[in-house]
C-alpha cells in the first residue's frame, strides 16, 4: 500500500549524542503531500545498536529514528518479512491455499542455519511450513515455500524485488528468500550477480512490517505461536525465536524480556547483521512497530527493543482530529448543473488521526480546502465524487513546522438530473432574477 497509504519524510527534532551513534526523535504525518515536523519531544532512550525506527502504525508517523535509520544494513532472517508477505497475499488473493501440499526439492533440504531438517522429496503443507518460517525462521521451509510459489527462488527474488518497489522500500534489495549471505546459499542456487547481498534500512524494515500488519492483521495467528511441533516424530518443538512475546510472562526462560502487548515480528541473525528485530506492540488501540539492527547480543536485542516500544507507549498518544464524514466550514456545498437540487453537501471522505505528544492541544488544528471541480459539476452526479481536497494542518508548541493529512471531499448524497421542465422553468427564472438585477443596477 505505499506511496498513497505511507507518504512521510522525517527531520531530527531533538539529538542525544551516544558514542558515534546519533539518536534523534523524530516525528512526520502521513499525508499525500510531504510534510515534516521538528518538535522538542521528550528525551529519546540511550541505545547501543547500529540503527533504530519507531513508526505508529496506523498514521505513518516516525516517532524515533536513529542517524542513520535510511543505511541499508544486512537483514538477517527479518529477510522473511517479505517472503511471508508474498504468501500470505497469495492466500489472501485465493491463488495459493494453506492446505496446498508443498514437495521440498534440492535447494530447500540443502539450506544451512535455522531450519526443520527437510529433506528432498517431504511433502508438508503451506500452512506448516510458514509456521516454521514465522516461528523458528526456518531457511528450508522459506526456500521450500519460495520455490513451490515462484518455480525457482531466485524467480521469487524477483518478486520479492518488485514488491519492494510497491511499497516504496527505498534501500531494500533481496538476493535470497531467507536474508541468508549468499556463500552460505547452497552453491548450484546462489544468484548470478553474487556481488550484491541482500540489504535493507531499519526505515524499510519498518515500512514492511507496517504492510503486514495493514494488509494481512491475522500475522498474529502465526507470530504468537510459543512453540510448534513440526512433525509427530520430533523430539523438541520449534521454540519461537520472539522472547519478547507478551505470552511469554508465565515462561520461566523469557518472562525478563516479555513485553506487555507484543504480538510480533521477527528476529534476524548472521554474522554480518549481528542481532536484529522487528517488534510490534499494541497498547490503548495504539500499535506501534520498532525496529532494531546490529545489537551484539540476541537478548539485548530485545531489551533495546524495550526501550524503543517504552518511549512510544510512555509519550505519544493517536487523536482524532477530524471524523470521517465531516463537514468543512467554508466548503458545506458545492452547486451543481442541471440537477433536481442546485447544490450538493461536501463531507470528508476519512477520519484524520496525528501520534502526538501526551497531552497535546488540538484546538489549533487549521483546515485548507481545494475545490478541483468548483462550478463543473453537473448532473447527474454520484454520491462519494471527489470534489476536492482539504488538508488539515496542525503546529505543535515549540516546531517551525507543521504535521499536515489531506484528505478528499466528497459528495454526501447523489443528485439526479432534473427534468426539462423543471430546467425550463428554472431558466426563466433565473432570466427574470438577471434582468431585475440589471435593472436595479441602473439606479
Amino acid at each position: 500500500m505505499l506511496i498513497n497509504m505511507l507518504c512521510f519524510s522525517v527531520l531530527p527534532a531533538a539529538v542525544l549524542a551516544e558514542g558515534t551513534n546519533a539518536v534523534q526523535t523524530q516525528a512526520a504525518a502521513a499525508t499525500t503531500s510531504t510534510s515534516q515536523l521538528n518538535v522538542a519531544l521528550p528525551q529519546a532512550p540511550q541505545l547501543n545498536v547500529k540503527s533504530a525506527v519507531l513508526i505508529e502504525a496506523s498514521t505513518g508517523q516516525v516517532l524515533l529514528s536513529t542517524g542513520n535509520s535510511n543505511e541499508p544494513l544486512p537483514p538477517a532472517s527479518m529477510t522473511k518479512m517479505m517472503t511471508e508477505y508474498i504468501v500470505a497475499d497469495l492466500v489472501k488473493q485465493g491463488k495459493l491455499s494453506w492446505d496446498t501440499v508443498v514437495t521440498v526439492k534440492e535447494n530447500a533440504a540443502k539450506s544451512i542455519g535455522s531450519r526443520i531438517f527437510l529433506a528432498e522429496g517431504d511433502k508438508h503443507t503451506v500452512k506448516e511450513l510458514y509456521i516454521a518460517m514465522a516461528v523458528g525462521s526456518a531457511n528450508d521451509a522459506t526456500v521450500a515455500l519460495a520455490e513451490h510459489v515462484a518455480g525457482s527462488e531466485q524467480a521469487f527474488v524477483k518478486m520479492m524485488n518488485d514488491e519492494a518497489k510497491r511499497m516504496g522500500l527505498k534501500t531494500a534489495y533481496f538476493a535470497n528468500a531467507t536474508g541468508l549471505s549468499i556463500a552460505d546459499m547452497p552453491e548450484k542456487y546462489q544468484p548470478a550477480d553474487k556481488s550484491k547481498e541482500t540489504v535493507m534500512s531499519a526505515m524499510d524494515a519498518a515500512i514492511l512490517a507496517r504492510n503486514i500488519v495493514e494488509d494481512h492483521p491475522d500475522f498474529k495467528d502465526f507470530t504468537t505461536i510459543q512453540s510448534y511441533k513440526f512433525r509427530e516424530r520430533d523430539k523438541k518443538p520449534i521454540i519461537n525465536y520472539n522472547w519478547m512475546l507478551e505470552a511469554n510472562a508465565s515462561n520461566q526462560n523469557f518472562k525478563k524480556y516479555a513485553y506487555p502487548g507484543l504480538d510480533g515480528m521477527k528476529t534476524g541473525h548472521t554474522n554480518a547483521a549481528g542481532q536484529c528485530f522487528t517488534g510490534t506492540a499494541e497498547r490503548n488501540g495504539m500499535r506501534l512497530i520498532s525496529v532494531v539492527m546490529g545489537a551484539d547480543s540476541e537478548g539485548h536485542r530485545f531489551t533495546e527493543t524495550a526501550k524503543v516500544l517504552d518511549y512510544g507507549f510512555n509519550n505519544f498518544e493517536v487523536k482524532q482530529v477530524v471524523a470521517p464524514k465531516s463537514t468543512v466550514k467554508g466548503a458545506e456545498t458545492v452547486d451543481v448543473k442541471k440537477g433536481k437540487d442546485k447544490s450538493v453537501p461536501l463531507v470528508t471522505d476519512q477520519e484524520v488521526k496525528f501520534a502526538l505528544p501526551k497531552g497535546a492541544d488540538l484546538s489549533k488544528v487549521t483546515s485548507k480546502v481545494s475545490l478541483t471541480e468548483q462550478g463543473k459539476l453537473t448532473a447527474p452526479v454520484k454520491a462519494g465524487t471527489k470534489v476536492g481536497t482539504v488538508t488539515y494542518s496542525y503546529k505543535v508548541d515549540g516546531s517551525n513546522q507543521t504535521l499536515q493529512k489531506t484528505v478528499n471531499l466528497i459528495t454526501a448524497q447523489e443528485v439526479e438530473k432534473a427534468g426539462w421542465f423543471k430546467l425550463f422553468l428554472r431558466a426563466i427564472g433565473d432570466f427574470f432574477s438577471d434582468l431585475f438585477n440589471s435593472i436595479k443596477n441602473l439606479f
